[in-house]
């Protein structure tokens, strides 16, 4: 139930609502988010699929640490849901750039 800013321009993540959108579950074995992992969120009484670009928890050395943990809106089959994302993300996610190679092309900035 991690609290979750959306940083891309799509419409149903910028309307504002009186809940924060909200992570439910994460797709991997541990259950804790990190970068480039896939989440299950609910925003606006949905549920949508999301792709995590940042997060607050320390990492590895010489990753990026966030203000805020941020998420990309995406499809089922992956593709991202908005045209632009607002915020630099990590350029660690060119590493799997053939899972997101869609939403790194809608990137303006890398950090």
């Amino acid at each position: 139930m991690t609290r979750v800013r959306v940083v891309d321009n799509s419409t149903l993540g910028n309307a504002p609502y009186h809940r924060p959108p909200k992570c439910i579950h994460v797709y991997n074995k541990t259950g804790v988010g990190k970068v480039g992992d896939k989440i299950l969120l609910a925003i606006k009484g949905e549920k949508k699929k999301a792709l995590i670009v940042g997060h607050r928890m320390p990492g590895p050395r010489m990753t990026p640490r966030f203000d805020s943990n941020n998420v990309v809106l995406i499809e089922d089959n992956g593709n991202p849901t908005g045209t632009r994302i607002k915020t630099p993300i990590p350029s660690l996610l060119r590493k799997r750039q053939g899972e997101f190679s869609k939403v790194l092309a809608i990137a303006q900035n890398f950090v």
